[in-house]
């Protein structure tokens, strides 16, 4: 997935900065910064402690400069650098009260896409010399989907639907509702021809009755690696599969020796771990 537009960007930092800042977006409801002298400049370093891939430099920029357009960011990286622990990722120069007034947005942003990032690195690097692809899902944080999905992306991995509109998923409570996998289908087909029709199964049979339907896809919902092999026997090729569920590093190693085409992982979006970031000032 591509950066998401300048104007999103903005409005997701926006909505930040007034969360931080009581309801509406005035550095002058920043209490503990205005006890600094308002004309007082200040030089400021961000460092991450830990190994990392970068990702969400436009989303710091953008607090910095929401907060006060007079302070200069100096990025040393770019999104998608891979960088080791106390590496210095950016300066700043400008205004202290306006730095430290933006500073815990502006590495909130950071410090979580460059986890997502630095997870999918680390899935799409075990799958390297595989066909297998790492998939995220819809399990992102609310309001940050584009941007994970974009972290995501950075991080060599691949996106799965970016949401409702775009492919269809059906699932168990679809089938269940519709009355058959040939039935939700055949509607998905008949909706919207021209979007990908993907289907969770939950057993070989439920497979072969997706395959015969003519999915695009077909997802196995916690399969066994044995059940997993016998999948790919039985599909031969007629459809894409993805595995999900329970998906750990040593796994990821055996499925794709399985020959599957993607492994979805709720984890990359979900169980985010945030790098360990920090900000250093230097006054003028």
């Amino acid at each position: 997935m591509a950066r998401p537009d300048l104007s999103t960007i903005h409005a997701q930092v926006a909505l930040a900065l007034t969360e931080d800042l009581g309801g509406e977006l005035s550095p002058t409801n920043d209490i503990t910064a205005n006890l600094i002298p308002a004309d007082k400049q200040a030089t400021a370093h961000i460092i991450t402690r830990e190994d990392c891939t970068v990702c969400g430099t436009d989303w710091a920029s953008s607090a910095f400069a929401q907060i006060d357009e007079a302070i200069k960011v100096e990025w040393a990286v770019s999104d998608g650098d891979t960088v080791a622990a106390d590496t210095q990722l950016a300066t700043l120069h400008g205004s202290a009260r306006g730095i430290l007034t933006a500073e815990r947005t502006a590495l909130n942003f950071l410090q979580t896409l460059s986890g997502t990032a630095t997870a999918a690195s680390h899935y799409a690097a075990i799958l390297a010399n595989s066909n297998t692809r790492i998939l995220d899902t819809r399990k992102t944080l609310p309001g940050l989907r584009l941007a994970q999905k974009y972290a995501v992306a950075i991080g060599g991995g691949k996106n799965h639907r970016v949401g409702l509109h775009d492919a269809f998923l059906i699932k168990e409570n679809h089938i269940i509702s519709c009355g058959s996998i040939q039935a939700a289908i055949t509607a998905a087909r008949d909706a919207h021809p021209g979007k990908p029709v993907e289907v969770e199964v939950e057993s070989l049979d439920e497979l072969q009755q997706a395959i015969r339907a003519g999915a695009d896809i077909v997802m196995l919902d916690n399969f066994t690696n044995e059940q997993v092999q016998q999948a790919v026997d039985i599909n031969q090729g007629a459809c894409k599969l993805e595995v999900s569920g329970n998906i750990t590093d040593a796994r990821l190693h055996s499925l794709a020796g399985l020959g599957v085409d993607f492994i979805s992982s709720g984890a990359l979006t979900k169980h985010v771990q945030a790098i360990d970031l920090s900000l250093r000032v230097t006054l003028q």
